[in-house]
């Protein structure tokens, strides 16, 4: 890419949902590729709500162990968060773009689609869900796109596809050219 086409580039204003899988890593390349020069990336993580219920009282049954385990649980989602934000502001900064970082915490597609209206934004980037099945990736798949998310988004939308193995690398902190 040339400096002269990122010139011409009409997406300023970028939302990036991103939470540093694969798939979004993916996302997360192409909003670099596509956002103009000096642009802005607001990079959105959704802390899924199921999380809210990992200290229920069913097994961890007194309160200083529930206590103990929550607190765990919010300082590991807390570093592992940060190191992510960390990771993609510093790319971000590579490419002389300016970079908002926005944690919310609930269902992933209803987060999006109400954190998408609280701004104008030029573009929406998101990965494609990771494909079923593929061996050696266990673990739940993403449900930020959803097909209802597709049809009431009042932006336009750039769905990025899951990357074939030999792409599913991060690229580097350096300008591409």
């Amino acid at each position: 890419m040339t400096s002269e086409s990122a010139d011409c580039n009409p997406f300023r204003h970028i939302l990036l949902a991103s939470h540093g899988t694969t798939g979004a890593i993916a996302a997360e390349n192409m909003a670099l590729h596509v956002c103009a020069k000096a642009g802005t990336i607001d990079h959105l993580i959704v802390v899924p709500e199921f999380w809210r219920d990992m200290t229920g009282d069913d097994w961890l049954n007194n309160g200083i162990t529930r206590d103990q385990f929550r607190e765990y649980l919010h300082t590991d989602l807390g570093q592992e968060v940060d190191q992510h934000c960390d990771r993609l502001s510093r790319k971000v900064a590579a490419h002389a773009l300016n970079y908002n970082r926005v944690v919310l915490f609930g269902r992933p597609d209803k987060v999006l689609l109400q954190y998408a209206k609280t701004k104008r934004y030029d573009l929406l980037v998101v990965g494609s869900p990771r494909p079923g099945g593929l061996p050696g990736i266990a673990g739940l798949r993403s449900t930020m796109l959803t097909k209802k998310l597709t049809h009431v988004i009042q932006t336009a939308l750039l769905i990025v596809p899951y990357p074939k193995e030999s792409e599913a690398t991060d690229v580097s902190s350096e300008k591409i050219d």
